[in-house]
């Protein structure tokens, strides 16, 4: 596995505009290209439209569980970023490789796909699952059609590892999170009759002085989790949108709010909360105006993930990597629905760091890759051979025992 092999990949990749507004299909058709070349069968499981497509395939033995490499296909977008270079078109500079997704995450699917020949050449004991997906950057929407298909296979992974950017220090929580809109509809009128109507910014104003009120009480009594720097649940108002003139009591506010939860904390159970108040906001305003109202738009969610640092899965990962550190990561992953939909163990590890991924000018070094080469070798080599089966299912790394 040549360095320059996974660098020629990601500069393939790169150049396809996978921005979670666009299609993924023509970088979908490269990588099927790619894995057929070499041998390897894969799956498209599509959404709804056809126009996006989450890919699967299985190298080893497809009748038993084994470990499955996630990553998503699409980035964020670079609308009102100033880039100082052409951001669809790896840039090196050094030590550093720049383009959109070459952190987040598109470094770690070049790695995988590099991988693939040596994967197809070992005597695999236990299989090697690949997931590419779809939509994640826009609240991990596209994979559930494939957690969907994976769910009525016969055989499914028994361990998956997801490659976003940690530094190849892998992450055994992140927290779930839940994102919706709230559209405040009030009561136009000239302003100098304010009374006459209902401003809806100002209804909108206390819905956000709530968030900020609760988001002080969750960071003052908890529940707390010590495993991530910010230990506490947080809530906040992302955008907020209103208003026609300065001369005309407002008729329409949008805000969006987010809540990012610990494990110990329901996020369910804190939305019925808002919206209790939302209600009563909401009864107040229809005094003026019975058109007057609130609506809740549910934008997106997922779950966090929540491993065990003494799982089984951990130390078998810990023992292919270089580094004994374990991560608790602040930016939410599909973990949490593989774990809890699919019941499949997951940790997240992968080349580069979150603090490029989004940014101008994002990039991931060479040195990363190398990392996150290193480390497919190893795990190639230990999922190979004729005790590899024995030697996992011992270890209860497998979902059943195949020795």
């Amino acid at each position: 596995m040549s360095q320059e092999s996974v660098v020629d990949l990601l500069a393939e990749l790169v150049a396809f505009d996978t921005t979670s507004d666009r299609s993924n299909l023509p970088l979908i058709t490269f990588i099927e290209a790619y894995l057929a070349r070499h041998g390897v069968a894969s799956r498209r499981v599509t959404d709804a439209t056809g126009e996006k497509a989450n890919l699967y395939a299985t190298i080893g033995p497809v009748d038993r569980p084994g470990v499955m490499l996630s990553g998503h296909t699409d980035t964020v977008p670079v609308t009102g970023q100033a880039w100082r270079v052409d951001p669809f078109r790896l840039t090196g500079e050094g030590e550093r490789l720049y383009g959109r997704g070459t952190a987040d995450m598109k470094g770690f699917l070049a790695a995988v796909l590099a991988a693939v020949p040596m994967m197809v050449e070992a005597d695999l004991a236990v299989p090697v699952h690949l997931a590419f997906s779809h939509d994640e950057e826009v609240g991990c929407v596209g994979v559930r059609t494939l957690l969907a298909d994976l769910a009525h296979q016969p055989v499914r992974p028994a361990a998956c590892l997801i490659g976003e950017p940690t530094s190849m220090r892998p992450a055994t929580a992140h927290k779930g999170k839940i994102a919706v809109r709230l559209h405040v509809r009030g009561k136009a009128c000239h302003s100098g009759m304010a009374p006459e109507g209902v401003n809806a910014i100002h209804a909108a104003a206390r819905l956000a002085a709530w968030v900020e009120e609760t988001a002080a009480a969750k960071a003052l009594r908890g529940p707390f989790d010590a495993r991530f720097a910010i230990p506490h649940t947080t809530l906040q108002v992302g955008t907020i949108q209103g208003g026609a003139a300065l001369n005309i009591v407002p008729q329409d506010c949008r805000l969006d709010i987010e809540i990012r939860n610990v494990a110990e904390d329901d996020p369910e159970a804190l939305l019925g909360e808002l919206m209790a108040f939302a209600a009563s906001l909401e009864a107040e305003m229809r005094e003026t105006s019975p058109e007057a109202g609130i609506r809740l738009e549910r934008l997106s969610d997922y779950p966090g993930l929540s491993m065990d640092d003494e799982h089984v899965l951990v130390a078998f990962i810990l023992s292919l990597l270089d580094s004994s550190e374990l991560e608790r990561i602040g930016f939410g992953t599909e973990g949490g629905l593989f774990q809890q939909q699919l019941g499949i163990p997951t940790l997240v590890c992968g080349p580069g760091s979150m603090a490029q991924g989004h940014q101008p000018d994002e990039f991931v070094t060479l040195d990363q890759l190398a990392r996150c080469q290193a480390f497919l070798t190893r795990l190639i080599e230990a999922l190979s051979g004729p005790e590899a089966r024995r030697r996992l299912a011992v270890g209860d790394l497998l979902a059943t025992d195949t020795a």
